[in-house]
């Protein structure tokens, strides 16, 4: 598709760093209903980091365009859908930005026009919710005046080596015709190379089981550690020993967090329930996952009382409040799991994040960063390391003992402290 001009709705994590890409071959332009969002890309940078001054300089250079206007995308035949598909309190699909991205990109859709979605969805979205809305909002009719295509998002927040060219993308369209052009179109940018599946639901379902086998195979080992933790036998060390075996799968216990893993089983959960199938196993890896944090703050108690800590306004400070290392990524983080139980026991929490911008915690938590403890006088009668960014991987012993009261107790969430009090 030499002649595509391509339109990326939706410039989070996913959307911008595709544009930057598509953006050295093609004419691209950014939609995002996000002023504060347009404004910044527009002076060159990216609050997620994920793209940095330069690349940002690059990406304006070749001449792409951030707007929140809908006639400013109006002009494009290749419309990219890169909007989140978050959940619902009820741990339900909200489908609501991918409908009302739909209902804006069919407002402006034209003949001949193709409107590929990234966006994790079950089995049928793209064709049975997303299809609909654009034909009703721009009065054309699927697979003659206009195509779709399917291709997931894979990209990996905060990881300078797996960037979105060099992961291999996986491709579909509602015709054959179609699925080669959309492959065609990733293949011009995709270094990696792609996977044209034979089908959108094929590749729809492909990507929500990629973090559903991840969020199972992580459940097992949270289970694992808790089985070892009542015995007393570090699992790390469990986990060395059983990584010597060519065929082991070597992950590691943990807060299973983000945009994916934490929130992709229930698209699939959702949709096999509707269909009359309980899928136990899923959702009893789900049930696992999002009892690590009160289990890690239940720990956390228990070995203030063996310290001889006292528990109701005890100072606490938590290190790290992103979803993972790195990153200023807080969607979906189960670290403010950890806080939430910690002052339910009636404890005083502090967090400190270096990556995390204050205001966006507590717009989405209610929930401050304090200044860098390590810097001031304050004592914490505990500490729980929960996110292994660089700051603190570089932490000594000595450091932690000079913010803590005597005999302190450090929680090792992330197998980073050497000789914590306790260590998941």
């Amino acid at each position: 598709m030499n002649n595509a001009k391509i339109a990326l709705i939706g410039l989070g994590y996913v959307g911008l760093p595709l544009a930057h890409a598509f953006s050295e071959k093609y004419e691209v332009v950014g939609f995002d209903i996000n002023a504060d969002r347009i404004n910044e890309l527009n002076s060159g940078h990216d609050r997620t980091l994920e793209l940095d001054e330069d690349q940002m300089k690059e990406a304006l250079a070749h001449g792409m365009k951030f707007t929140t206007d809908l006639k400013e995308i109006a002009g494009c035949n290749v419309y990219i859908v890169t909007v989140p598909t978050p959940i619902d309190g009820s741990n339900r699909p909200d489908l609501t930005p991918l409908i009302k991205s739909s209902q804006s990109v069919g407002s402006v859709l034209k003949k001949g026009d193709i409107v590929i979605y990234e966006s994790t969805v079950y089995p049928g979205v793209t064709e049975e919710i997303c299809v609909p809305i654009l034909e009703k909002a721009s009065g054309l009719v699927f697979n003659k005046d206009f195509f779709a295509g399917y291709s997931p998002e894979r990209i990996n927040p905060g990881d300078k080596e797996h960037t979105v060219k060099k992961i291999l993308k996986v491709t579909s369209g509602s015709t054959p015709e179609i699925a080669i052009k959309v492959d065609d179109l990733y293949k011009s940018v995709i270094t990696a190379g792609t996977h044209l599946a034979s089908s959108i639901r094929v590749a729809e379902a492909s990507k929500v089981i990629e973090n559903t086998q991840r969020d199972v195979n992580i459940a097992l080992m949270n289970e694992l550690a808790l089985i070892f933790d009542t015995m007393g036998i570090d699992t790390n060390d469990v986990i060395q020993a059983a990584g010597t075996k060519w065929n082991f799968i070597k992950l590691t216990p943990g807060l299973v967090g983000g945009h994916c893993i934490g929130v992709d089983p229930y698209y699939l959960t959702y949709k096999a329930e509707e269909l009359g199938y309980k899928p136990n196993l899923i959702l009893g890896a789900r049930l696992i996952n999002n009892g690590m944090g009160k289990y890690i703050a239940e720990k956390t108690v228990k070995q203030m009382i063996i310290h001889d800590k006292r528990i109701k306004d005890a100072e606490i400070l938590i290190l790290g409040v992103t979803f993972k290392e790195d990153c200023p990524d807080i969607r979906n983080t189960k670290v403010v799991d950890i806080v939430s139980e910690l002052k339910a026991y009636g404890c005083k929490v502090d967090i400190y994040d270096p990556w995390v911008n204050s205001e966006e915690l507590e717009h989405h938590y209610n929930l401050s960063i304090i200044d860098n403890p390590f810097e001031n006088e304050k004592k914490y009668y505990a500490i729980v390391v929960a996110v292994a960014h660089k700051e603190f991987r570089e932490l000594s012993g000595e450091e932690y003992e000079r913010i803590s009261t005597p005999s302190p107790v450090i929680m090792d969430v992330k197998g980073i402290v050497t000789n914590p009090s306790w260590r998941l």
